[in-house]
């Protein structure tokens, strides 16, 4: 427990967390500049950023996003925790920020990257009421 009472995985769940509401808030602001690489990367980190929240507070932790997002799959998806829904909005994600960022020759258009910030904000929505209840119980 720190100063505030917390398990140190709470804490680390909520920095993660704030950390994916930073890159949400980026993205959207990133779009509006209409810097779609950039907010496509973001939107991606939104979504990932905030997986990690939920495992900080399992205590797991991956070096590749691909092992992320599998264990994500795995324990959350196909468990039914959370709807199948979201496994498609993180395969797109990723697959979009891997194009934008890596592939020179990849042209990222606005409604794609619109639809993938809309996105990110569902899934951050959906992860921040899992969160608070996961957190109601751990107190």
């Amino acid at each position: 427990m720190d100063d505030s009472g917390e398990s140190k995985e709470v804490t680390l769940s909520k920095y993660r967390f704030e950390q994916a509401d930073r890159c949400l808030r980026s993205a959207k602001l990133l779009l509006d500049d209409d810097d779609y690489r950039g907010a496509a990367n973001r939107s991606y980190y939104s979504i990932y950023n905030a997986i990690r929240s939920i495992f900080a507070l399992d205590g797991v932790e991956f070096r590749r996003h691909s092992g992320n997002i599998s264990h994500f799959r795995k324990e959350y998806i196909q468990t039914g925790i959370f709807d199948k829904e979201l496994s498609q909005i993180v395969g797109d994600a990723f697959d979009v920020r891997s194009d934008s960022d890596y592939a020179d020759n990849v042209i990222i258009s606005k409604a794609d990257v619109e639809e993938q910030v809309e996105n990110a904000e569902i899934f951050y929505n959906v992860v921040r009421e899992y969160l608070e209840k996961r957190y109601e119980t751990l107190s």
